[in-house]
């Protein structure tokens, strides 16, 4: 299947589609919507911006239409990635108003959620915590549940989120279809996968914990105390938007005064900025009112700005996968980017994990050094 009108769509999707100016799947869209049609379980796995959200979208809004009196919930590990998935699902039941969902996420008010709640939404895109507080409250309820979605599984488990989901699966329906997507699939997303899905279908695209291949990746070898001044010369000797990764939300912090005292238009995003705050710093990175962007891991997941040109590890992923995430950020949907790590004498044997992960043996890109370190590949 080649067009998104050989797939039989509800003429209402097959409207907001033609709206979205797609016509054409992509590789997991292809693949995952024909079996998520057929309401088997699924578990799909392909590598960061490829389309995923679209790819259980599209089946779970069409399942909708045909039964009335059904609901669909999708849970994601953020409060970003959810609020993008609620945009997409706008985007596609703008020809259906009876379809509305809603978005449950921390670091918002209780109140209008209730509120929104009561006007019983078809979908509820939520994250764990909060949709855990709503049940325990019994503002919310489960029972009409028709298709359960668990997006960046991976991302969940690694944020700690397997007692809320544990805990959401006893209020769930023992009859459903559960779709599973994640960028990876380690032993703990397939333990996972064993206690909500029934003999899923598993859709691969792609090689798994690769980067996309658009992604030009190089390292620089320094050290602590030239780290700083290494990455000023190369946010200077670059063009375009710059998504630099820190460890903590301090660092973070630290990292963006630096640079806005240096003169540089920088916002930053961590776990303990507010959903506002949150909002603000990346619709600010989105529009270009902003042309870097600091933040903590949590936005290695879910982040979809389509133009970010850079992804600067300042400093190194703690799993070797969230090096995968990271620079997923960049070149979406075939375009261009370059990825860039800063490497200290500390984190050498992490980057052999990563290059190991990465190639099998060996990096793809190139090696660079600064004045105070020693470039190898």
């Amino acid at each position: 299947m080649s067009e998104f009108k050989d797939m039989n769509l509800p003429a209402p999707i097959e409207t907001a589609l033609t709206a979205m100016r797609f016509s054409t799947p992509t590789p997991i869209q292809e693949q995952a919507i024909p079996v998520a049609l057929s309401g088997r379980d699924l578990i799909g796995c392909a590598q960061t911006g490829t389309g995923k959200t679209a790819a259980f979208c599209i089946p779970l809004i069409t399942r909708l239409l045909s039964v009335p009196q059904k609901t669909a919930l999708i849970l994601a590990p953020t409060r970003e990635l959810a609020v993008q998935i609620t945009d997409v699902i706008a985007q596609l039941t703008v020809a259906v108003p009876a379809i509305r969902s809603t978005l449950l996420i921390g670091g918002a008010a209780m109140e209008p959620q209730i509120r929104s709640l009561a006007r019983k939404p078809r979908i509820v895109v939520a994250t764990p915590g909060r949709l855990l507080d709503h049940l325990q409250r019994r503002t919310v309820s489960l029972a009409a549940t028709e298709i359960l979605v668990l997006d960046e599984a991976d991302r969940m488990l690694d944020m700690g989120f397997a007692p809320q989901l544990d805990a959401i699966r006893r209020f769930l329906p023992h009859t459903r279809q559960t779709l599973l997507f994640s960028a990876t699939i380690p032993d703990d997303i397939l333990k996972l996968a064993s206690r909500y899905l029934k003999d899923p279908v598993r859709v691969n695209v792609g090689a798994i914990a690769q980067p996309v291949q658009e992604v030009r990746q190089s390292v620089v070898q320094t050290t602590g105390a030239a780290k700083n001044d290494v990455l000023l010369d190369e946010l200077k000797a670059r063009r375009g938007s710059v998504l630099i990764f820190a460890r903590t939300k301090r660092r973070t912090d630290r990292l963006a005064k630096r640079l806005a005292q240096g003169g540089h238009s920088v916002t930053h995003i961590h776990g303990d900025r507010s959903q506002s705050q949150r909002d603000r710093a990346i619709k600010g990175f989105r529009s270009g009112a902003y042309r870097i962007l600091v933040a903590t891991d949590i936005a290695a997941r879910g982040l979809d700005v389509p133009h970010i040109a850079h992804v600067i590890n300042y400093d190194m992923p703690q799993a070797p996968e969230d090096y995968v995430h990271r620079i997923g950020r960049t070149a979406r949907a075939g375009a261009l980017g370059e990825s860039l790590c800063l490497v200290v004498p500390e984190d050498q044997s992490q980057w052999r994990r990563i290059s190991h992960l990465i190639v099998q043996g060996g990096l793809h890109g190139q090696a660079r050094k600064s004045d105070s370190g020693k470039a190898h590949s």
